[in-house]
């Protein structure tokens, strides 16, 4: 036979309601948190991935045609003083 005791009673619903509470602080905290960040993050200025990408292969052609020009230069400073 259960007796029903209306003080441990009156104790399980106020720990559901404060786990329903954390639980409910817990989400609006990690949501205000992510909106925070998407504002901070906002005012930045990023490239995407493929905008790096065509800029490093710009600056790496760039690096070859300056070292083959250098090589040029170098022959044609060769030549110069061999005269």
């Amino acid at each position: 036979m259960q007796s029903e005791n209306p003080i441990l009673a009156d104790f399980v619903k106020l720990a559901n309601s404060a786990a329903g509470t954390m639980a409910g602080m817990t989400r609006e905290a990690r949501e205000g948190a992510r909106e925070r960040l998407r504002e901070a993050m906002g005012g930045m200025d990023f490239v995407s991935r493929e905008e790096f990408d065509t800029v490093k292969a710009m600056a790496q052609k760039a690096r070859e045609q300056a070292d083959a020009l250098e090589a040029k230069v170098a022959e044609l400073e060769k030549k110069l003083a061999g005269k």
